[in-house]
């Protein structure tokens, strides 16, 4: 429009209408680039409502159950501590055992009454019978019922 006001009362273009022309595309650029950034802003003011209203409370609801599976984790590791505790424990009886009742070659001249092989014979005298007390044991069952809330087969 300044061109054009330019044109009517200046016959001849001088440079200040040039110069005039250049600043005004250069208002019109850069009034361009401010929209595209005004545009950009706005879009990052609704990505930022949409994760504040959206995605936050989805993420709450995920920790929650991410909890619930910790907590089973937890249970499990202490019912694998609780096992391998029986488990040592009892192989801690049956190397007792095993000392206290001779070793396997002793079973076997037992079966063949190692009469006819000399150097199976055991040199001690015939050990006492000991009683065994079986350990308290433990049922899975306790630990996690079949009715668990998670488990793969809830109705077995």
């Amino acid at each position: 429009m300044w061109l054009l006001l330019c044109h009517l009362f200046l016959w001849k273009p001088s440079p200040l209408a040039a110069k005039v022309a250049a600043l005004e595309e250069a208002v019109e650029e850069l009034l361009g680039q401010l929209e595209a950034f005004c545009g950009l802003t706005e879009a990052i003011r609704s990505d930022t409502s949409e994760i504040l209203e959206e995605t936050i409370p989805l993420i709450k609801d995920k920790v929650l159950e991410m909890n619930h599976v910790y907590a089973k984790i937890d249970k499990l590791e202490a019912f694998v501590k609780m096992v391998a505790h029986h488990v040592s424990f009892l192989e801690e009886q049956v190397l007792e055992a095993e000392k206290s009742h001779g070793t396997f070659l002793n079973a076997v001249c037992k079966l063949f009454q190692c009469a006819t092989i000399p150097s199976f014979k055991n040199s001690r005298p015939p050990s006492v019978a000991h009683s065994y007390d079986l350990p308290k044991l433990y049922r899975t069952e306790d630990y996690f019922p079949m009715n668990y809330v998670g488990t793969k087969y809830p109705n077995h």
